[in-house]
Formats: C-alpha cells, sequence, structure tokens
C-alpha cells in the first residue's frame, strides 16, 4: 500500500509541475491536476494540504533536482554553467517554474535545500579564489550568482531579442555561456 501512496503522490507532483510551469500557481487547477494525475481532488489535499503545498512540493523537486545533477567544480566553473545550460534547454519548465516562484511566492521562506547548497557552492568558491585556483574580479557570491544567470540566459530572454541574436545552434549558446563565465572569471588587465 505504501508503494502506490508513494506512486500517486509522485504523479501528482509530476501533473502539478506541468500545470504550475503552464499556468502558476493562481491560474492553476487541482481538477486539471488531478485528471492528468489520474487521481482526484481529495488526494491533493490529502498529500499537500492545499494547491500552495502540492506547488511547494514540486519547488522542492525541482529544487534536489538540479542541486543533484549540478556538481560544482570550482576548477570548471565554464563548464559547470554549460550543464546547467543544458538542463534548461532540456526540461523548459524549469525557467518557467523558476519565474512563477519568484512572482507567486518570492515572499515565501526560502527553499532549505536551496539555501544551504548555495551557501556550501559559494563557500567553495571563495576558499578557490582565496587559494588561486581560479580568478575573478568579483566575490564568490558574485560569481555563484553570476554563473547561475548566465546559464539561464537564453530561456529568459526574449523571444524578439533571441530573433536578432546569431545563436540559434544549441552548440553556439554553449559555448557564449561558456565563454562569458570565463569572462567573469578573468581579472581585467593591469593598466600602464
Amino acid at each position: 500500500m505504501q508503494r502506490d501512496a508513494e506512486a500517486t503522490r509522485q504523479r501528482l507532483i509530476a501533473a502539478g509541475r506541468a500545470e504550475f510551469a503552464a499556468y502558476g500557481i493562481t491560474g492553476a487547477r487541482v481538477d486539471r491536476i488531478a485528471d492528468a494525475a489520474q487521481s482526484n481532488k481529495a488526494q491533493i489535499y490529502h498529500y499537500f494540504t492545499n494547491k500552495a503545498g502540492l506547488f511547494d512540493a514540486v519547488w522542492s523537486d525541482l529544487v534536489e533536482q538540479i542541486v543533484d545533477g549540478l556538481p560544482l567544480e570550482v576548477e570548471d566553473l565554464p563548464g559547470v554553467a554549460v550543464m546547467l545550460c543544458d538542463i534548461y534547454a532540456e526540461h523548459p519548465e524549469l525557467p518557467r517554474l523558476i519565474t512563477w516562484q519568484r512572482l507567486e511566492r518570492g515572499d515565501a521562506a526560502g527553499n532549505e535545500i536551496a539555501a544551504k547548497d548555495s551557501r556550501r557552492r559559494v563557500e567553495l568558491i571563495d576558499r578557490a579564489l582565496a587559494d588561486g585556483v581560479i580568478s575573478s574580479r568579483f566575490p564568490a557570491d558574485v560569481v555563484f550568482a553570476l554563473m547561475l544567470h548566465i546559464a539561464a540566459f537564453w530561456e529568459f530572454t526574449s523571444p524578439d531579442v533571441m530573433r536578432v541574436m546569431n545563436a540559434a545552434d544549441r552548440d553556439q549558446r554553449r559555448e557564449v555561456v561558456r565563454a562569458v563565465v570565463a569572462a567573469v572569471l578573468t581579472k581585467p588587465a593591469a593598466v600602464g
């Protein structure tokens, strides 16, 4: 019986992920989620209390997916950014869920797994900066934030801007991410 309960819970999370990516929290409908999960609305309330609780479970699942799938090799931060860029490209619902979370839940308490992982990654980058393993003109927390945003650049760029950019090929996009993160890690040349 326990396995069936967990399977139902996972189907609800998967259906919620698709629904929230398409409509956000406010626009999502529990009846559509239940239908897509081959379940019923009562199960959503049983497992997650309410629609917001289901979104929080979807968000936690997304955070764990990214944290587990993204190693931090401080010696190759451009490569890590490219890996994250690939994750976004392979899972187009992720940038949408991130946007909805920021818009509709941005004031809520942060996800502790994401916060702990971010602190750990910033500490590793800071140590690498101090040890001279990597060079940068920015402090570790800024390097980390820039790396995340550069990796997501293509998924968050306006379609109007994308039409005028010469980077339709995925390999070109990956190379731009690699080159920009590498540039962030380069100290400016001394003048004079």
